[in-house]
């Protein structure tokens, strides 16, 4: 497993989003074994699209991003697609998301739920 420090560069979440990861996990009975997915899948009009759901198994390809006691895991493939990715929560008038800030996304669909990598 790769230094934390080179993980963390890799690929963050904001304590907006560890707060709100951790009230889901409570909301929902998922227990504090359960983890946070975040997933790249093909799909959407632009190429790309980020996938979020509750996991308690830790594959072999996967790598394990911690913080304040909230774990987010992210699968070798999805990882190379967010490599400098920092995942937040955002709380507006318009409504309340889970955010990625990806680097790597070139652009995005009107809808702004795919993205594309150049």
């Amino acid at each position: 497993m790769p230094d934390a420090g080179i993980q963390e560069a890799r690929f963050s979440f904001t304590e907006s989003a560890a707060r709100r990861i951790a009230k889901l996990r409570q909301d929902e009975a998922k227990g504090d074994a359960m983890m946070m997915r975040v997933a790249v899948l093909g799909g959407g009009c632009s190429g790309f699209q980020y996938q979020f759901d509750f996991d308690d198994a830790v594959n072999d390809d996967d790598h394990v991003f911690e913080r304040d006691g909230v774990k987010v895991v992210v699968d070798d493939v999805s990882l190379d697609l967010l490599a400098g990715a920092q995942l937040d929560y955002k709380d507006e008038l318009i409504g309340s998301y889970f955010a990625v800030e990806n680097p790597n996304a070139t652009s995005s669909c009107g809808c702004g739920t795919s993205f594309a990598i150049g």
